[in-house]
């Protein structure tokens, strides 16, 4: 969306100095103005953290003077849109953020999210049915879809590769939920027989997994683009986020451990694209099942071609306001 924004209007693209989104950035080569960073898992670091960004960034949008402002329901650009009477519009598939969710909604003009949550779910938060715009994809669909040079990862190929994507233990909707190491630990008893390759999200649950599984399995040290990894793995366990429809809708075999239950997971459970299985014990015949059987590729070619780009509600949106 920025990339095709950028051909006819001026931006300004901003992030948290947050790892995965730095080094997406600079492998996507999307150019990113830093301001703030990620306040970690405690409240008062979050609290402070956004405090700071919100005054960092009142700088930066004073000086580029937006017409408009679009955000993944970020609560800094939307107090800061507010204040300065900017125009919002913003994107959300995540309900479940509570408490982004209250320190954002309310302050934004439209928002636009997949047709397969209700409106109601947004509601709550204090935005009008009508000011709810719905789109028929989600969104890992259009990282699907995107027509990307797909890099060289260096695995051993006698074996089939297993990709474990941990929660999002830092985000204040899962703190005390935290399952994936019980899984990981599960996994790693067969090391002999696959590939386990470990996808952290942040440098102190990198940096955990290290030193409690390093020796058995491969804790990945650098950020990598979602799909050259998915296009060399043979199984996707995942925590039920964005990773895990990517994975889905490649035709990967997907296993969800629903680490936060949310309406995208359920409907990839409905459609057969992802096994949900919550119970760490019962992992490793899954595994054994769903690697032995042929993937979900034909499946997920037709789920994804049924779904429109959200681009295009994203014009028809900007003209509105």
């Amino acid at each position: 969306m920025v990339s095709k924004l950028s051909k006819n209007h001026k931006i300004l693209c901003t992030s948290r100095n947050y790892r995965e989104v730095v080094e997406l950035s600079k492998i996507k080569n999307v150019n990113l103005r830093l301001i703030g960073k990620h306040g970690g898992s405690e409240r008062e670091g979050k609290l402070h953290s956004s405090i700071q960004r919100m005054n960092d960034l009142l700088g930066e949008i004073t000086r580029f003077s937006p017409d408009l402002t679009i955000s993944f329901c970020s609560p800094e650009a939307a107090r800061i849109a507010f204040g300065m009477g900017i125009k919002h519009i913003a994107f959300s598939d995540s309900p479940h953020a509570e408490a982004v969710m209250r320190l954002a909604v309310p302050f934004v003009q439209k928002l636009l999210i997949p047709w397969i949550i209700p409106k109601s779910e947004f509601i709550k938060y204090g935005i009008t049915e009508k000011d709810i715009i719905q789109y028929k994809s989600i969104d890992a669909a259009v990282i699907v879809k995107e027509k990307t040079k797909i890099k060289k990862i260096n695995i051993e190929k006698t074996k089939k590769t297993i990709v474990i994507r941990p929660e999002e233990s830092e985000a204040a909707y899962v703190q005390g939920k935290t399952r994936s190491d019980e899984i990981i630990e599960k996994v790693s008893k067969v090391s002999n027989l696959y590939n386990i390759l470990v996808l952290a999200r942040y440098t102190p649950q990198q940096k955990r997994l290290k030193e409690k599984f390093g020796k058995k399995i491969t804790i990945m040290d650098k950020v990598v683009d979602g799909k050259s990894l998915l296009s060399i793995t043979d199984l996707f366990i995942g925590s039920g986020g964005t990773m895990t429809a990517e994975a889905a809708l490649m035709g990967v075999p997907t296993i969800s451990y629903d680490a936060v239950p949310n309406h995208i997971e359920k409907y990839l459970v409905r459609t057969g694209l992802v096994k949900r299985e919550t119970e760490p014990n019962r992992i490793l015949p899954l595994i054994k099942e769903m690697t032995e059987k042929i993937g979900n590729k034909k499946k997920a070619k037709n789920v994804l071609a049924t779904m429109e780009d959200p681009y295009i509600k994203l014009v028809k949106t900007i003209k509105t306001l």
